[in-house]
């Protein structure tokens, strides 16, 4: 990848284009780094939310799952948007919806318009990653497989920055400005991409309708899904309460009904193939357990230190920049070596390394060292793990179908939110009825971390292998 102008390896009629890949790059990380930034802000501001607009830490914890919840749906219709309209075009489109939605929840003024105003954020955001993976493998030609994985590093990057701004907000201004920061940065993002982002060719573009149809049956289903777990976790509510198991029901008809239709539709939104095809599936389960999960976990570490040690918003915030550095550091390190090791050993290794930072977690601080100490010793150990396997992870899948880059990148995407939502749905459920949350997140973590180990002991050597460029 270098800064002078590139050919972008299209079409012979405009093989000549020039394209300068490093701007590229750069103005579709600063649109990630902003995405990523998002994912943890919000986590470190969850207990001043909590207590501004006057909810329950379940419902705060909302901002959060329902966030996950647009992503969810929204990932797989913008892969298929950007394939079908363009790549450029649904890039930009997504700058524009996920800053003003910023801007909106910045002045909310309750609990259940802020969450509703997340799925429209998410749904924004959630254009970015199948859109940009498009626009790198169509102008980045030999360079797409090293580019498409330094993805890894930007989001750890996000990750890091994000609980330092969420902890400078709440600490000296307000919980708002975890949101309003993203006005100006989508204004600058917005503002270059128009200017440097190739136009999209002609043969992106196809006929056809969306299907609507499969869309409302997977948001059914997450959705009813995530109202049964959270209606489950308030006082007083018990599993045989409508509230509970009424939810829970439409999630498992519209889950079945959702399989049955992709199967039996021209035109899915989602391939089957991508689904549970040869190969996808494994991929897709690594992405749930080994990506999503622990994604969870360390983003509610903040909240798990304020809750288990008292350590406050700021410095609570500051303890992701352990494992962000960590991230950064060791996904670049793997973009290096990954057309040597391949891609299971980084999965294997990497796993292995993320469950110990949960373990560590999850433990009592030992030998003198500090709550805070300790827990940025588990958060980089997490960090270094997770690090490890994201190159990997995304090259897994890309590798298969690489000229339905987009899609794929939204199933990585939609696959590693699902994870997400899971733990934090299942995790602030168990959180809101106990009388000690620290120490029953603790329990959590420790849970967690043996899912890991079971799930890389399942899953790495079925991994589909690959080594060198593709």
């Amino acid at each position: 990848m270098q800064e002078q102008e590139q050919p972008h390896a299209g079409a012979a009629d405009d093989a000549q284009t020039p394209v300068p890949r490093v701007r590229i790059f750069l103005v579709i990380a600063l649109a990630l780094l902003m995405m990523s930034i998002d994912s943890t802000i919000v986590a470190t501001a969850l207990h001043a939310l909590q207590h501004g607009l006057g909810t329950t830490i379940n419902w705060a914890g909302w901002t959060l799952t329902a966030y996950s919840l647009g992503f969810v749906v929204a990932v797989p219709i913008t892969g298929k948007l950007s394939e079908r309209y363009g790549r450029r075009r649904v890039f930009i489109a997504s700058v524009v919806v996920f800053t003003l939605a910023s801007l909106l929840c910045g002045l909310a003024t309750d609990i259940y318009t802020l969450i509703a105003l997340r799925i429209l954020q998410a749904a924004g955001g959630a254009g970015f990653t199948p859109s940009a993976t498009g626009i790198i493998v169509d102008h980045f030609g030999s360079a797409r497989d090293r580019a498409v994985s330094l993805f890894g590093s930007i989001f750890p990057i996000g990750a890091m920055i994000g609980p330092i701004f969420g902890g400078l907000f709440v600490h000296y201004w307000d919980w708002r400005g975890v949101f309003l920061v993203n006005v100006p940065l989508g204004a600058v993002i917005l503002f270059f991409a128009w200017r440097l982002i190739p136009h999209d060719r002609k043969h992106h573009q196809s006929a056809g309708s969306l299907d609507v149809t499969g869309m409302v049956l997977l948001a059914a289903c997450v959705l009813g899904g995530m109202l049964g777990v959270n209606y489950l976790g308030e006082r007083g509510v018990s599993f045989l309460a409508p509230l509970v198991w009424a939810p829970l029901a439409v999630s498992v008809v519209a889950g079945w009904a959702f399989v049955r239709h992709l199967a039996r539709t021209c035109e899915p939104f989602i391939e089957p193939r991508l689904l549970h095809g040869p190969d996808f599936g494994v991929v897709n389960l690594v992405n749930v357990l080994l990506g999503g999960v622990p994604l969870g976990a360390i983003v509610l570490a903040p909240l798990y230190a304020t809750n288990r040690y008292g350590i406050d918003a700021l410095a609570s915030g500051t303890l992701l920049i352990a494992q962000g550095l960590a991230s950064v550091v060791m996904s670049v390190l793997a973009v290096l070596a990954l057309r040597r090791t391949g891609y299971r050993a980084p999965i294997a290794v990497g796993g292995a390394i993320t469950a110990a930072g949960l373990l560590v977690l999850a433990m009592a601080p030992q030998l003198g060292v500090t709550p805070y100490a300790w827990l940025a010793g588990g958060a980089l150990l997490a960090g270094v793990g997770m690090g490890i396997i994201n190159p990997a992870s995304r090259n897994a899948g890309l590798q298969l179908a690489p000229q339905h880059s987009s899609s794929v990148a939204a199933m990585r995407s939609m696959f590693m939110q699902v994870g997400t939502i899971v733990f934090i749905s299942v995790s602030t459920a168990v959180l809101a009825p106990v009388r000690d949350p620290g120490v029953a997140q603790a329990w959590i973590y420790a849970v967690t971390a043996l899912a890991v180990v079971g799930a890389l002991l399942a899953l790495v050597h079925q991994v589909p292998e690959h080594k060198g460029a593709w």
